[in-house]
Parts: C-alpha cells; structure tokens; sequence
C-alpha cells in the first residue's frame, strides 16, 4: 500500500516527502509509522478547493473509480470522496462487522428509512445488508407514515437509521396510533451522530422500538470503523481494517482520553491516513465479556472537538446536553442555542414542553450534571425542526 502511494498518490506523496519519508524502506516498523504526518480535514478541503473536484487524494485514473459521495457538511464545508470497486467492496465488509455485532444476519429484513443522495448515509450500510445475505428494504421518497407502514406490511426486523430519526418515527407512531410493540423490529441500528451510545438516548430508542439498539461509527472519509457488540459496553473499533491511535488534541501525544485518529487499510483508492477525526473518545481499559480482542471506545464517540462550548469556563458538549435532556420522557425535541453576552458565549436550552413547570427540573439536572447552570425556556410542541439525517442541534444566534 505505501509502495503504491508514494509512486501514485500526489496528496500523500507530498506529505510524506514533507515530513522525510522517501520511499517504503524509511517505514519498518510502528515508530517509523508515526513519523507519517496526521492529516486534517482542511487539508482536504483545501486540496479540493485548489484541484476541482476531487482533488490530488487519487490514486489510481478517474476512469478506476466508480462510486462518489459526499460529507453531509455539518463541521464545515464538505468534502468529495471516490471508491474503486475494490474500495466500495471494502464498505460492505466493514459493515458486515456492524451488522453482526448486532446480530443481524441473513433470515432478517433491514430496513433504510433514508433518501440516498451525495451523503454517504447508509449507502455502504445498504451494500453491506446485501452482501450479508439479508432482505434489504429501501425506505426513500417516503414521508414517515408512509415509512412506518411498510415496515409493518413487509415485516421489516431491523431499523438502521441516525438515533435522532429513530426518536421521530416513535413520535410519529404515538401521534397516528400506530403501536411499535407490535411490529417485529428487534434490532435497531445507529449512526451519524454520537446518540445511540448516549444511555438516556439509547434507552429512549429501546423503550420506543421495544428492541435492542446498537451503536456504530463511520465517516465518509474515512469508512465504517466502529460497531458493538451484544455487550453493548462502548464501540469496538475494527482493527483488522484500521489502525486505531488516541492522541492529546494539543500535544498529538499518545493519550487514552483525547481525539481519535484512524487509518483505513482498504482504501488504497482514497486512503485516509493518521487523520484527526475530530472526535473525543477514551480507550477502555478492561477486555470486553464478548470475548473480541479488537480495542473499544467507551461510551462510543463522546463529542465533537469543534462542538465543544465554553461556557463561563467550562468545557460543555452538547452531547452531554442530550444526555440530560433525554432523561426526561415529556420532551420530544430540544435545541442548543448559543449566543454573546458581551465578549462571553451564554447557552440556552429550548425544550418542547407543555407544562413549563417541567423546566426546572431540567435546569437542575443540567447544572448537577455538568456542574454549570444553564438557562432552559419550553417552547411550543413540534415547534423545533425534525432531521432524517445528521440533526443539527446547535444554534448560534
């Protein structure tokens, strides 16, 4: 693989130069591994910007490339990626990895509630359904009810959807009478946000759904890294296909609380290399009851570093937000909003509430949780937006 980035890849080629690394004979063993630079999005983003569309990340001709896709956007401007066959086959192996660690298998019927465009989303998830030998069930152009209502005609057992849509359909469900207990859905199957790893969040879904809920890691630049197990105790990062490293976000020095950064080795096409994720993790310490050997992050992904709100001097992840609000069965939906007081950022949580006696408790167990006390006002029911895919909870006003 290195062999044929050096001699093929222009984007990498130029790094590892860059930083000494000549030929495959400087690479011998994990240290001289380390000495390969990380990768940032920017850079990335900047490659595209300068060689449209695709940028020097290639390494094979255009005319070896078969599929395209897209981030979603949602932590700054987004990013085209390529997979050869090879690769796209590679997808589908790594979800299988997701896929059994939930216990999905071939006599099931999985169902994709998701409009497939750009965004990666479920594509791979999809393929990798397929190729497990299960009935897949595609669910775009299809407004809720409508979704819901095949799932019960076609007796769809799995869900594979973000946490975020997963609590919609639940509401959906409540509004039309629809009683979810008695569809044959056992399993369901997250990604796209750091939810379904979330307790409050997780047991929300498993209530809702009356089935297991499993969480999974992926990115589109990277591949689908991350899945659980049956002991549903934080996710196990696939290290046959990735090379996992933790490292201090300021220092880049190894860590076992503090950013991910991963190296696809299937991906020789487009390969992301020692790239910084952006996401907050911390490594487990104990081996898993399940018997895997592979590392796992506990917790799953605990936040987004570029997510983090400072607040009065306190570091705040809205992914700890969520996991206070969701606590509460009364609030269906809620939103972070960050505004200036003077030089300062000040968070307000909006939650949809009838009875706004509701608000203090909310406002109580934030500040017992996170130590910090923010301000919660209800608004109206329905009143926030709803998100098939990725939500976008945080607002700056």
């Amino acid at each position: 693989m290195a062999r044929e980035l050096l001699a093929s890849n222009r984007f990498v080629a130029r790094k590892w130069r860059g930083a000494g690394i000549a030929s495959v004979d400087d690479l011998r063993d994990w240290l001289d591994f380390r000495r390969l630079p990380l990768t940032n999005k920017s850079e990335l983003v900047a490659d595209q910007a300068a060689h449209p569309p695709f940028g020097t990340n290639l390494t094979y001709p255009l005319e070896r490339y078969v599929r395209v896709h897209q981030t979603s956007g949602t932590s700054g401007a987004p990013l085209r990626w390529l997979d050869t066959q090879e690769s796209w086959d590679w997808w589908s192996r790594c979800w299988g990895f997701v896929l059994r660690g939930a216990g999905v298998g071939p006599t099931d019927r999985i169902f994709f509630p998701f409009s497939f465009g750009l965004f990666i989303g479920f594509w791979a998830g999809f393929e990798g359904a397929r190729a497990l030998g299960a009935l897949v069930i595609p669910g775009g152009g299809q407004d809720s009810p409508t979704r819901l209502a095949w799932m019960e005609a076609l007796g769809a057992t799995v869900l594979v959807c973000t946490p975020s849509y997963a609590l919609h359909l639940v509401e959906v469900a409540r509004e039309r009478g629809v009683d979810l207990a008695k569809l044959p859905v056992r399993t369901t199957v997250h990604a796209g946000e750091p939810g379904a790893g979330i307790p409050a969040v997780r047991a929300r879904i498993e209530a809702g759904w009356n089935a297991r809920t499993f969480d999974h890691g992926g990115m589109t630049e990277m591949g689908a890294y991350g899945y659980e197990c049956s002991e549903q105790a934080g996710l196990h990062v696939n290290e046959a296909e990735f090379i996992l490293e933790v490292i201090d976000p300021v220092t880049s020095e190894p860590a076992t609380d503090g950013e991910l950064v991963l190296t696809n080795l299937g991906r020789v096409g487009s390969p992301a290399i020692r790239y910084r994720t952006g996401d907050r993790v911390r490594l487990a310490e104990e081996a898993c009851p399940c018997g895997r050997t592979f590392r796992r992050l506990e917790g799953g992904i605990l936040g987004r570093l570029d997510d983090m709100l400072i607040v009065r001097g306190v570091n705040v992840f809205p992914a700890a937000i969520e996991g206070v609000v969701r606590r509460f069965a009364a609030i269906e939906e809620f939103q972070i909003e960050v505004f200036k007081d003077g030089e300062l950022d000040e968070v307000r949580v909006l939650v949809e509430l009838d009875d706004v006696s509701g608000v203090s408790p909310v406002r109580e167990a934030l500040r017992a949780t996170l130590g910090i006390r923010l301000e919660v006002a209800a608004v109206p029911a329905r009143s926030l937006p709803r998100f098939d895919l990725k939500a976008r909870r945080v607002v700056r006003r």
